[in-house]
């Protein structure tokens, strides 16, 4: 089994920060929110984009698939009793001149084989789709 660590502490009212490894990131702790970090929100459904990205890159060359880039487009709808992410729609863009048969094949991997995706997909409806850029 793999281990995470992240460590978080409060700045001020309006912040805080997180730090995992070398890196750090700004949270928005602010009850009226913060234009300059993420809320929790946003910072779950940009775990859920890492996720989908890092699990392109590891299919990838498993599948010789050639690409240029991707881009992940996250929308996420909350819910207020009980409060939680009640549904998150995606759209994962992939600059690529394979097939629709072959970018179908990399979306399966990426909703099989994806912790945060599969997490997520467990607590909340999560649906979406994997296109070419056009």
């Amino acid at each position: 089994m793999l281990e995470y660590r992240v460590e978080a502490r409060r700045i001020d009212a309006h912040g805080s920060v997180a730090h995992c490894k070398d890196a750090e990131v700004r949270l928005d702790t602010d009850v009226n929110g913060s234009r300059d970090a993420f809320n929790p929100a946003e910072m779950l459904l940009a775990a859920l984009a890492a996720c989908m990205i890092k699990g392109i890159e590891r299919a990838a060359p498993m599948l010789k698939f050639g690409l240029r880039g991707v881009e992940v487009r996250l929308h996420g709808v909350r819910q207020d009793a009980p409060p939680r992410m009640s549904d998150i729609d995606y759209e994962i863009v992939v600059d690529t001149d394979e097939d629709d048969r072959r970018i179908e094949l990399l979306h399966t991997n990426v909703r099989k084989y994806g912790t945060i995706f599969n997490t997520v997909s467990a607590a909340a409806k999560l649906s979406g789709r994997m296109v070419r850029k056009g």
